[in-house]
């Protein structure tokens, strides 16, 4: 039980000629609460006493004073973010305190951290090869711990806001050509996974989002399919979780090819469902759309090694599975899709997003409405 005090205080001058001021502090598990401050004049001392008692009239602090940047963290995790972030996204954090932000600044006092300890930090990472994105991150992290910091009144500033970020080279996004998607499509032809392929291409899915659909989300008759989950597995376990942001809850039209590839995919599965018998452990996973042979869930792992293998038997240059999304957004810009209703498909928070993989293929684009001039013009 703790008693706030007033924050009044009184300044006199020691023995050893420096300055200082006593702060009342209140009572804390019945014990009186102090703070001191020293300075070497008179107005230095009386500075000092002014920011502590404007912070204490305006709500803050100053226990913190006492806490370290890993008490913080600790607290942050356990307090914060894990009632907010999904199980995977806290099991990274996590991670990122653990082995980098810790080990770096863990010791430091909470108040006397500064921008140039972050900045120090950030070099350090650099040095160790860490890569500029992953060292951005490592600084967005803290950045949103010292953020719930002064809002819980332990600080007064954002030190990692104040740091400069590490230079990011910009991510090449490679559009997906007509021609390259549909011999993408006839690589994965026949191919167990084909159906999966195929949807992540045709409406841009998260690997998640995909992994994660049940058969009662889709409605083969009238041709949608509806995105209400993710799967992750976290801790060696399968999750499903919320979906990465509110805009990822959508209903998504399919192409009648599709439709045609999922029913194939069905009548597949039903039939590894006959062969195995009893063996199908598909029913406690409500019966999952894409699955192991045995109706368990897919790993990410699983489903790039497949990919990847028949990228190389089809001579196609290496892709991430994440270029289908990317490839359903460049596809969409081709085709004249107004990127705002891209972006409602692709489930993407912000239209800059889509924007960005639009700017890609502007130059297609930009020779298409030239021809359209020219069409118009001279017919």
């Amino acid at each position: 039980m703790s008693k706030r005090g007033s924050g009044e205080g009184s300044i006199f001058k020691r023995g050893d000629g420096r300055w200082a001021a006593a702060l009342n502090l209140g009572y804390e598990g019945g014990r009186r609460r102090r703070k001191h401050l020293y300075g070497r004049t008179r107005g230095e001392v009386a500075q000092k006493l002014q920011r502590v008692q404007r912070t204490l009239a305006d709500g803050g602090v100053l226990t913190a004073e006492r806490q370290t940047v890993a008490t913080l963290l600790e607290a942050w995790l356990s307090d914060s973010a894990a009632s907010k972030v999904r199980p995977r996204t806290l099991q990274r954090y996590r991670e990122i305190v653990r082995l980098h932000l810790i080990p770096a600044l863990g010791r430091v006092r909470l108040s006397k951290l500064t921008p140039a300890h972050v900045e120090r930090m950030r070099n350090e990472a650099l040095a160790r090869g860490v890569s500029p994105r992953s060292a951005a991150h490592h600084r967005a992290v803290l950045r949103t711990a010292l953020n719930v910091a002064m809002r819980w009144g332990w600080i007064g500033r954002n030190a990692a806001s104040l740091a400069e970020p590490p230079r990011i080279p910009e991510r090449e996004v490679r559009p997906l050509a007509p021609s390259d998607a549909r011999a993408l499509l006839q690589a994965v032809r026949g191919d167990r996974l084909e159906a999966l392929f195929t949807v992540a291409l045709a409406c841009g899915l998260r690997q998640g989002e995909a992994l994660a659909l049940r058969w009662p989300d889709m409605d083969l008759e009238r041709g949608t399919l509806t995105v209400q989950r993710s799967l992750q597995r976290v801790g060696g376990e399968w999750r499903f979780v919320e979906p990465k942001t509110a805009r990822s809850r959508r209903i998504i039209p399919l192409p009648a090819p599709v439709i045609a590839s999922l029913r194939e995919h069905r009548a597949r599965q039903l039939g590894e469902r006959l062969r195995v018998g009893a063996a199908w452990e598909g029913q406690g996973w409500g019966d999952l759309v894409f699955t192991d042979e045995l109706g368990r869930p897919l790993s990410g792992f699983h489903v790039l090694r497949r990919f990847k293998a028949l990228l190389a038997l089809a001579g196609l240059p290496p892709m991430r599975y994440h270029d289908l999304r990317h490839g359903a957004a460049s596809l969409m810009a081709v085709q004249g899709v107004p990127a705002r209703v891209a972006m409602e498909l692709l489930g993407h928070a912000q239209i800059s997003t889509t924007m960005n993989i639009y700017a890609h293929v502007a130059p297609e684009l930009q020779r298409d409405a030239a021809e359209r001039v020219s069409q118009a013009l001279w017919g």
